[in-house]
């Protein structure tokens, strides 16, 4: 499994990418550097997949991975839905910019509507 380390050490990082991915199902886009946005998009769209699965189990680890029971609630009641008749792709990488203080490409993570 090959995987971005992202500078951080194993618990900080898997963290951050918790919270990460919390908030970007949350509001459904997200404003982050390019690299951060590849790995969020990995994994919220094996979250995504978990939501159209829609069992009980599918509901009960995606609940393990996320921090918000509400954000879970919505990710199987209103985002998984909205992407039944598709095979992947959920999510789209929008290059922006580059950050003033380090020059750190930013991108926008979206769902594809």
């Amino acid at each position: 499994m090959s995987y971005r380390k992202l500078g951080r050490r194993t618990k900080h990082r898997r963290s951050m990418l918790r919270n990460l991915t919390t908030s970007f199902l949350r509001e459904g886009r997200m404003e982050t550097t390019e690299t951060r946005a590849k790995e969020v998009q990995r994994i919220s769209e094996k979250m995504i997949t978990l939501g159209k699965r829609g069992d009980l189990h599918a509901r009960r680890q995606a609940l393990s991975y996320l921090f918000d029971e509400d954000v879970v609630t919505k990710l199987f009641v209103e985002i998984a839905p909205k992407f039944k008749d598709r095979q992947g792709g959920y999510t789209r990488i929008i290059k922006t910019d580059v950050r003033r203080g380090d020059s750190a490409l930013k991108a926008v993570l979206e769902l594809v509507d």
